[in-house]
């Protein structure tokens, strides 16, 4: 992989990450036009990190919050609240990140199965559209609503569905008021990609990762954390005037013409 090709593989990364097209998706897609290998998700990993330092960038008041309440040092019960819907949220996430990942990795190395999961996300952001939002705020949340929110996020880690689209769409669907959504959603993202980067970095470092230079893997990180910052502030806007409809309409057309075009390339004609 060239500096030039992880850069823009970067900014691919932060737009998709938080615009709910699947960030996993068009990285597979990309790496695909552009002829990159990557034997598993080192690359992704810290793009993904890139990512998360974009979080932290626009929500850094929430997290403080967070922070200062499980420290003792700030009692606040709403913050304390999230901070235990944030771990209830996690535990799905994580028992199917470790328990399902070679078949998840596996997937990485399927177009097709991007092209499906993209008609996948595209309906899901369809029936966003059409569902009304409801009146919960973080002190009416379940432990329920954390737990099913989490299992969405897990299914993210296929290629082709968006984190923030499926999260999204889990919190709505559990009558969170939009507000909430977003930012249970998005802070939800934070210990889940957190994990999996020092998880893939203590490889790396042991070298059983993957053989990549750490020039490419610093930019591409990078690019990922200003376009993820971009692509956050764009994506709060478009949920708050009831738009990711729009997205939709992208994820349909990108995933058939990727199993169109697997399709002609196999068997010649369609």
């Amino acid at each position: 992989m060239t500096t030039w090709e992880a850069i823009f593989l970067g900014i691919i990364q932060g737009l998709t990450e938080f615009l709910p097209v699947s960030s996993s998706g068009h990285l597979v897609i990309s790496q695909y036009i552009l002829g990159v290998k990557q034997s598993g998700i080192t690359f992704e990993v810290f793009v993904h990190f890139g990512t998360l330092v974009s979080i932290i960038w626009v929500f850094y008041a929430d997290i403080k919050k967070l922070i200062l309440a499980g420290l003792n040092i700030n009692y606040d019960p709403l913050s304390r609240r999230m901070i235990f819907l944030l771990i209830m949220g996690c535990i799905p996430t994580a028992i199917m990140g470790i328990f399902f990942e070679p078949f998840f990795v596996g997937l990485f190395d399927s177009v097709v199965t991007v092209g499906f999961m993209l008609l996948v996300t595209g309906s899901l952001l369809w029936i966003i559209n059409w569902k009304i939002p409801g009146a919960k705020k973080i002190g009416e949340m379940k432990t329920l609503d954390a737990i099913i929110v989490g299992i969405f996020q897990g299914m993210a880690i296929i290629p082709g569905v968006s984190r923030s689209g499926a999260t999204i769409f889990a919190a709505l669907l559990k009558d969170l008021d939009r507000e909430t959504a977003i930012r249970y959603s998005l802070l939800l993202a934070l210990p889940a990609i957190l994990g999996a980067t020092l998880l893939e970095a203590r490889e790396l470092m042991a070298g059983t990762g993957e053989n990549i230079s750490l020039v490419p893997l610093v930019l591409g990180t990078i690019a990922a954390l200003f376009s993820g910052i971009l692509a956050i502030k764009t994506f709060i806007k478009l949920l708050q005037m009831g738009r990711l409809y729009y997205f939709s309409y992208y994820c349909w057309m990108v995933g058939s013409l990727i199993i169109l075009w697997q399709l002609v390339k196999k068997f010649g004609y369609f």
